[in-house]
C-alpha cells in the first residue's frame, strides 16, 4: 500500500497529517523570530529544561505535556531574565539552565516505577501517535501565535531588528522579547509532539535557515518558512512510512537536505545576486518594511 492509499485508508495518518501541517505554522512563526533574532542558543535552552518539568510532572503521575509547558514557560522567563541582566557569563547561565533542566529530568524519571512509553514518545518523536485532542491543542496554539504577530506586526519587526531605536521610541521592548520567548517555549512544548525533544530544535531552526536564504523580508520569509516545513513534514512523512523508519528523524534529515541544496543554490548564484543587491535597499530595510 502506498503512502497516499494509507492515507486514504487511515484515520491516525491523516490526523499525523494535520499535526505535521500545524507544526509548521509553528515553525513559521517562531523558528523564523529564532533564527532572525539569533537566540537559537536561548531556545535550545528552552527546550532541554522541558525534560525537568516532564520528568516531575511523570513522576507525581500528572500528565507529561502539562509539566512540560509549565516547565518551558518558567525556563523562557528565567532565560529572558538572565539575557536582560546583560551577565558577563550569559553562555554559562544558559547553559546551566539547559543543563540543570535535563538533570531534573533524569533523576525524576529514574525515580519513577517502571517504564513509560508516553515519556518515550515525547523524547523521541512519534508524530503517528498524535491523538485527536492534540491536534486541537496545536490548532489552539497557531491561532494564538498568529493572533498575536498580526495584533503587535509593527513593534515585533521593530524590536527584532533595532531593540534601541523600538525603545526610543517608547515601545515595551522587555515585554516583547518575553513574549517571543514565551512563544518558543509554547512552540518547543507542541513541535516536540511531531519530532520529540532530542530533534525539535532542528525543525524549529533549518525550515526558517531555509527561507531566509531565498528572502531578507521577514514577512516573506514567515511566510516562505511555512510553505517549507510543511513540504519537508509531508515529504517526511512519506518517507517514514515507505521505509518504516521514524517519522520525526526522517523530518529532521529532509529539512536538513532541503537547507543544504538551497545554500548550494544560493552560493552557486550568489555572484548575480550581489549585483542586484547594489542597487537594492539594505536587508533589515527590506524586512522592516514588509
Amino acid at each position: 500500500m502506498s503512502f497516499v492509499q494509507a492515507l486514504i485508508a487511515h484515520d491516525f495518518l491523516r490526523t499525523a497529517l494535520v499535526a505535521g501541517l500545524l507544526a509548521a505554522v509553528g515553525c513559521a512563526v517562531v523558528g523564523t523570530l529564532v533564527v532572525v533574532k539569533r537566540i537559537t542558543f536561548m531556545a535550545g535552552g528552552i527546550a532541554h529544561a522541558v525534560l525537568g518539568g516532564m520528568g516531575l510532572a511523570h513522576w507525581l503521575g500528572r500528565d507529561p505535556l502539562t509539566g512540560a509547558a509549565v516547565a518551558a514557560v518558567v525556563a523562557a522567563l528565567l532565560v529572558g531574565w538572565i539575557a536582560r541582566r546583560g551577565a558577563e557569563r550569559e553562555d554559562m547561565l544558559i547553559g546551566a539552565v539547559w543543563a540543570v533542566g535535563m538533570a531534573v529530568g533524569i533523576v525524576a524519571i529514574a525515580r519513577t516505577p517502571g517504564y513509560s512509553t508516553d515519556l518515550m514518545s515525547y523524547l523521541l518523536g512519534n508524530l503517528l501517535l498524535v491523538s485527536p485532542g492534540q491536534v486541537v491543542m496545536m490548532a489552539a496554539l497557531d491561532a494564538l501565535m498568529l493572533l498575536a504577530v498580526w495584533l503587535g506586526w509593527r513593534a515585533l519587526v521593530a524590536t527584532t531588528f533595532d531593540e534601541e531605536f523600538a525603545r526610543l521610541r517608547g515601545l515595551p521592548t522587555l515585554a516583547i522579547e518575553i513574549a517571543v520567548l514565551v512563544t518558543v517555549a509554547l512552540a518547543v512544548v507542541f513541535l516536540m509532539q511531531a519530532v520529540g525533544l532530542v530533534l525539535v530544535m532542528a525543525l524549529l531552526t533549518l525550515p526558517a535557515a531555509t527561507a531566509l536564504l531565498l528572502s531578507d523580508a521577514i514577512g516573506r520569509a514567515m511566510v516562505l518558512t511555512g510553505a517549507i516545513a510543511a513540504a519537508e513534514i509531508v515529504l517526511g512523512l512519506g518517507l517514514a512510512f515507505e521505509t518504516d523508519t521514524p517519522a520525526g528523524a526522517v523530518v529532521v534529515l529532509s529539512s536538513a537536505a532541503v537547507y543544504l541544496a538551497t545554500l548550494a543554490w544560493r552560493r552557486r548564484h550568489a555572484p548575480a545576486r550581489q549585483g542586484r543587491a547594489a542597487s537594492s535597499p539594505p536587508p533589515t530595510a527590506q524586512g522592516a518594511s514588509r
